[in-house]
């Protein structure tokens, strides 16, 4: 039986995303990212093609690496202004009954404690669609507005997250035993106290003493998304990481990314399966291979290369204005996205890009690839690096919004449905049921969250005298 494709799609909480200048074209809506309207239909819109996921980047810094000016990001509105991706959340879930939200959030920057809550309100107001995506931020002038003197180095940003998850399962799965809420209007007890523990950690990050703020949400733990590749950033998916997003040029690198990450999935204990790997990619799409054609041409003419050079100013941390434009990239050593980097410099055993390739290839598609055809061949092209690459599905980004999506949903999805590739209907239950098929809903036994489901019952409680002492009231005057 052939593989099902797991089907994302990827935006952001702002104009430009992964296209740069494409926001101008006629048909695109991007410009209309603020407003509650862009994102119910877009949901609606998932739900008709029967989408697991709308995935939502987000970063709090700027792009501006380019000319040492973040002049040319706003211009183009390359990701800025960019609004947070919580926001529209609740509203989508409204006006839908089965997509996933994949929400990101960086642990660099916000305390556990407070994360773990938001996280955890979405899931109950969602009924348990929401997953997290996992990163530690890789912008320099975001680490610079939260205060800090410098962006924290690469390695060091993964071992601030491994504590981080630590923190956060406690909450999730620990604090909380099952069966702590009553909700007895007869007693009149909401929550038996006896069954709510302080987790207690002191690292060497986080010091988080109290009990989570929420009662345990469908999911407990969202699922886990994580779009970190380098070798850094793979051991951190293979722990934790229901879902991965990765990025590759070929199908041949996809497909050593992919048997990597399962490997060490597996050394961690977990299943080769237990890790969903999405890749990114854009299609652009018509009735015929013509037709997909000229629609791609089209939107080239509105593409923006000094925008895209922002972009991949921040994510590379090179001024691409300093590099002459037909001179091979180099490799540098600093804390950008270091997979992107690798990849252009022919770390991943291709040969080295020079900046008018970046401008001529990535002005659509910016971090990914790009594919242009019509229903059959576009088909054939993602079922051959889901067969070959070994990934899981794709991240689909787009050129204009929502035209690129709903040229995909009414001319691919059919096709990939006759070949039996995509669900035609969605399961019921939480979102991890639907991605991973946990019979609960919960995490699996071999994920390391699992260790704290009811680690901490039988321990200090809210109820324990040391606790309660603290909080008595005074008796009452005579």
């Amino acid at each position: 039986m052939k593989k099902r494709i797991i089907l994302n799609c990827f935006d952001m909480t702002c104009v430009g995303h992964q296209a740069a200048g494409t926001w101008r074209h006629p048909s695109s809506q991007a410009w209309n990212y603020n407003t509650i309207d862009y994102w119910t239909n877009l949901a609606r819109e998932l739900e008709r093609g029967c989408f697991d996921t709308l995935f939502i980047a987000d970063v709090v810094g700027v792009y501006d690496v380019y000319r040492g000016s973040a002049e040319a990001a706003l211009k183009d509105a390359a990701q800025v202004p960019v609004n947070d991706p919580f926001g529209a959340i609740s509203a989508m879930a409204a006006v839908t009954e089965h997509v996933g939200f994949g929400i990101t959030a960086a642990v660099t920057f916000e305390p556990p404690y407070l994360l773990a809550r938001r996280l955890s309100t979405l899931d109950h107001l969602t009924k348990g669609r929401v997953a997290w995506n996992v990163v530690s931020s890789y912008l320099n002038s975001a680490a610079l507005n939260i205060g800090m003197d410098q962006q924290i180095a690469h390695d060091e940003r993964y071992e601030m997250a491994e504590e981080y998850m630590d923190v956060m399962y406690k909450l999730w799965e620990g604090s909380w035993e099952d069966g702590a809420v009553h909700r007895n209007k007869e007693t009149g007890v909401f929550t038996d106290g006896a069954k709510v523990h302080p987790i207690r950690h002191q690292g060497k990050y986080y010091k988080v003493p109290g009990f989570h703020l929420c009662e345990p949400s469908p999911q407990r733990s969202p699922v886990i998304f994580q779009a970190g590749a380098s070798g850094r950033g793979r051991r951190f998916a293979a722990r934790h990481a229901e879902g991965m997003f990765i990025l590759a040029t070929n199908v041949e690198q996809c497909a050593q990314m992919t048997k990597d990450i399962r490997d060490l999935a597996e050394k961690e204990g977990r299943s080769r399966d237990s890790v969903k790997i999405f890749m990114l990619y854009t299609v652009i799409t018509g009735a015929t291979d013509e037709a997909a054609q000229r629609k791609y041409e089209e939107y080239l003419s509105y593409a923006s290369p000094e925008g895209m050079l922002a972009l991949y100013g921040g994510w590379t941390g090179l001024d691409f204005s300093q590099i002459d434009l037909d001179e091979p990239l180099q490799a540098v050593e600093n804390d950008s996205l270091r997979t992107t980097l690798e990849s252009l410099t022919g770390g991943d055993g291709g040969k080295p890009w020079t900046v008018r390739e970046v401008i001529r290839n990535r002005c659509i598609g910016g971090l990914g690839p790009v594919f242009v055809g019509g229903p059959k061949t576009v088909a054939d092209e993602l079922e051959r690096w889901v067969d070959e690459g070994g990934i899981d599905g794709f991240n689909l980004a787009y050129a204009i919004t929502p035209g690129t999506t709903s040229d995909f949903i009414d001319y691919v999805v059919p096709e990939l449905r006759k070949r039996g590739r995509v669900q035609t209907s969605y399961k019921d239950g939480t979102f991890r049921q639907k991605l991973i098929g946990t019979p609960d809903g919960r995490v699996e036994p071999t994920h390391p969250a699992a260790q704290y489901r009811g680690g901490f019952a039988g321990k200090e409680s809210v109820a324990d005298s040391t606790i309660a002492s603290k909080h008595k009231l005074a008796e009452p005057a005579e």
